[in-house]
């Protein structure tokens, strides 16, 4: 007989699970206590189930979203427990176990979607970095030093001090005059 266990979430913590247990409970589900997870926010009661589950157990969860933050997410969690034996019973899509058949098709319709959303995510921030570039955006950390301090690395530079000197004098580091250093000479 398979383990039965059922993941509760919601989002924040004024809400309560208790609606979903009762779903899951009415669909016909019996839960034991101590397999029916709850928390207010996705972390590690979920991580620990996970855990937890052998091959041939099942769980249910009364929406897809309770098993990830996108469908990327989403995906990635049932393939992970569908290789470990474990079936997955979504009550908002009719029940499906979305280890079977049905559930597979579900779970490719799943995957075109994550598809997409990535492509759209790696779309959307391509777009807005050339955007933000061409409106002449600074990239990484600002730089230690200023164009006029640079100047004076150089000077200290070519008048014999050394790296570790200047360092200590600029209050920098090493690497940062080695690498003022090396820009001068590329000029």
């Amino acid at each position: 007989m398979p383990r039965i266990f059922a993941y509760c979430r919601v989002s924040t913590a004024d809400q309560t699970t208790e609606n979903q247990s009762m779903e899951i409970k009415a669909a016909g589900f019996v839960i034991e206590a101590h397999r029916l997870i709850e928390e207010s926010i996705s972390g590690p009661g979920f991580v620990k189930l996970i855990d937890r589950m052998e091959p041939g157990d099942v769980l249910v969860v009364t929406k897809l979203d309770r098993l990830g933050r996108n469908a990327m997410d989403v995906r990635a969690t049932v393939e992970q427990l569908a290789s470990s034996g474990v079936r997955v019973h979504c009550l908002a899509l009719g029940g499906v176990d979305l280890t079977s058949p049905a559930g597979k098709m579900t779970m490719q319709v799943i995957a075109a979607v994550a598809e997409f959303e990535r492509d759209l995510l790696i779309e959307r921030t391509q777009s807005g970095i050339v955007r933000a570039k061409a409106a002449g955006k600074q990239f990484g950390r600002p730089p230690t030093l200023n164009a006029e301090k640079r100047a004076a690395v150089v000077e200290r530079l070519d008048a014999g001090a050394s790296i570790t000197e200047i360092a200590r004098e600029f209050k920098t580091t090493r690497q940062t005059i080695m690498r003022v250093r090396e820009a001068a000479l590329k000029l």
